[in-house]
């Protein structure tokens, strides 16, 4: 239907029309139009120089894709949305209001949380974050079953027994690397991490996607081990704080970088109470860590991962959040990290095959 009125305007199918001939089609057709998504395009319009409007641009729009040319566009128009803003409008349904939430605890721009706001269909829902939470939370409960033990599980003398733990004697199964998300030190240790998954990961999720946080997460936990593998080399590691460290510290970042645009409610209290918790998470991870041990001479699981998850957050993971909907392929700090991170594996792959045997360190017995 489009296609056919912009071709009105575009006989020789140039791909191109005027920008008063846009306007027109915007004036008579405004009533199909929603609100939000009719002042994007009025923004388009009048960011362009040149007078002309490119018709993949309004494809774009229209198909919900935004093309890093059309939010540049957008970003250095002269047009400026000062119309209601999204947070002042009344008579929303319970899922508009949640919908609106998540746009305002997230992105720090008024015309991303309108173009969010408009095109977001919770399909696919919030599936990532949502399945890992209910699997660590199902091994923990079979886990403890098992032990007959649910707090502070890692001091049972049978813990790391378990063929999802990793362990450095047991480093050349590389599943372990990923796998150990599944083991925790205990409920408390469970709770705060599946309490920042689902009060962080899902709205971010229902924002960015899957498989961006799914990225960004996986990314954390690898690093996770790996640091430990390279830093803590006798220790084991336990927990998903590598993946929920990556989301929380990108999104704080985030936060930060943005804070006049962030328009999120109490953001100075609450990014003061998410750095306690994960300061005192971190806390008891380093007191574990050094306390006597229950299966000598195998320390208790390392707090390094924890470490490993914030480097990847504040990388790969403010890049994420700070270009919604755009091709991370199309940001060069995005290929930047990407390298580093790629470096980092690889150097902590061949530690892991060499140094172990050159430094002569003696390992803990298999479990």
């Amino acid at each position: 239907h489009w296609k056919v009125l912009f071709d009105q305007f575009d006989p020789g199918n140039t791909g191109y029309i005027s920008t008063g001939k846009f306007r027109s089609l915007l004036e008579s057709h405004s009533s199909k139009l929603d609100p939000h998504k009719r002042e994007v395009l009025l923004a388009l319009a009048d960011s362009h120089a040149d007078g002309q409007i490119c018709y993949q641009d309004f494809v774009n729009l229209m198909g919900n894709k935004r093309s890093n040319s059309f939010r540049q566009a957008i970003l250095q128009g002269n047009r400026r949305l000062s119309s209601k803003a999204l947070l002042d409008e009344k008579g929303l349904s319970l899922s508009q209001r949640l919908i609106r939430h998540v746009a305002y605890e997230t992105l720090p721009r008024e015309i991303d949380r309108k173009w969010y706001y408009d095109s977001y269909t919770c399909c696919p829902p919030p599936w990532f974050m949502i399945t890992v939470t209910l699997l660590e939370v199902a091994f923990f409960i079979y886990n403890g079953v098992s032990l007959n033990q649910f707090v502070l599980q890692v001091t049972h003398p049978r813990y790391l027994k378990n063929s999802l733990v990793y362990h450095p004697r047991l480093r050349a199964q590389a599943w372990r690397y990923l796998t150990y998300i599944f083991m925790h030190a205990g409920v408390e240790h469970l709770a705060l991490n599946v309490v920042l998954q689902l009060l962080v990961g899902v709205p971010l999720e229902m924002v960015h996607g899957a498989t961006r946080i799914g990225l960004v997460y996986v990314a954390g936990v690898v690093a996770g081990s790996l640091a430990v593998s390279v830093a803590d080399m006798t220790a084991p590691v336990v927990g998903s704080s590598g993946g929920v460290y990556a989301l929380v510290s990108a999104h704080l970042a985030n936060i930060v970088m943005n804070w006049s645009g962030m328009k999120c409610q109490f953001k100075l209290l609450r990014m003061a109470v998410a750095l306690v918790c994960m300061s005192l998470e971190f806390g008891r991870a380093v007191w574990l860590r050094f306390h006597p041990s229950a299966y000598p001479p195998c320390p208790h699981p390392s707090f390094v991962a924890h470490l490993g998850g914030v480097a990847v957050g504040i990388t790969l993971g403010v890049v994420v959040l700070r270009n919604y909907e755009q091709r991370l392929q199309d940001q060069s700090l995005w290929w930047i990290f990407v390298a580093m991170y790629t470096v980092f594996v690889l150097f902590a792959v061949f530690w892991n095959i060499f140094a172990y045997s050159l430094l002569d360190l003696k390992l803990p017995p298999p479990p």
